[in-house]
């Protein structure tokens, strides 16, 4: 652990990973370590395989998907522990999985869910792209599409889940559920927004800034993953 009176971030970015399970349990694990003060704030950001989760106030009948249709993304839907309905995750999203202390920042809920909100609404600002808010629905949107879906647990004020950002996700494999239990609305990415290619270093460079300022630390330290989910052990940071 650093200086008390340094507020620091650790990031960690575990790239490519195929199994769902494993980068929660990976997370469960930090959050632990966390509130016992053995790590620092962390977040991790990851990119995994086709995978649809339901959060516990979600609905299995919001995953709509056959299983021909599972079967092609090499799939599974999965019962998670965070709030929040049905979402999705796969390659081209930038998942990010924030392990904060609550007790650091502000000890609430609401806050934290609005600066995460803000920190893509000022990344989306950067691009030259308008987003907001809708008061019915957390995440970011543009228009009636979103494009940033959170959803967090929060223990101990201690969080862990948190956001899903499309960059370059392919947008049909939301045919399988009604996102977030959303009926009426859709979902976009910025390289539709953009009409160009758009590479997750580049969002990330712009990204990692932001975070820093919007929740105040005075330093960023990013670790290389060293190409394991140590899920049992201490992570030293």
């Amino acid at each position: 652990m650093s200086d008390l009176s340094e507020k620091k971030l650790i990031v960690c970015d575990l790239g490519r990973q195929p199994a769902y399970r494993e980068v929660w349990a990976y997370q469960q694990q930090l959050q632990k370590q966390r509130i016992a003060r053995e790590i620092e704030d962390t977040l991790l950001l990851v990119e995994h395989a086709p995978v649809y989760t339901v959060g516990k106030n979600g609905s299995d009948d919001h995953v709509i998907a056959s299983a021909s249709f599972l079967e092609s993304l090499g799939a599974e839907v999965v019962q998670v522990d965070r709030g929040g309905d049905v979402t999705y995750h796969g390659p081209g999203q930038l998942v990010g999985y924030p392990i904060f202390d609550l007790h650091q920042h502000r000890q609430s809920i609401s806050w934290y869910m609005r600066q995460l909100e803000n920190l893509f609404i000022d990344l989306l600002a950067g691009y030259g792209i308008a987003a907001g808010r809708d008061e019915d629905f957390t995440g970011v949107w543009i228009g009636n599409d979103k494009i940033l879906a959170l959803g967090v647990r929060i223990s101990r004020w201690v969080t862990m889940h948190g956001f899903a950002f499309n960059i370059s996700t392919d947008l049909g494999h939301f045919d399988g559920i009604i996102p977030c239990g959303i009926f009426h609305k859709g979902v976009t990415s910025l390289e539709k927004l953009l009409n160009r290619p758009v590479g997750r270093g580049e969002v990330l460079e712009k990204l990692i800034p932001l975070v820093a300022e919007r929740f105040g630390f005075d330093a960023v330290e990013r670790q290389p993953h060293n190409g394991r989910l140590a899920v049992g052990e201490k992570v030293a940071h």
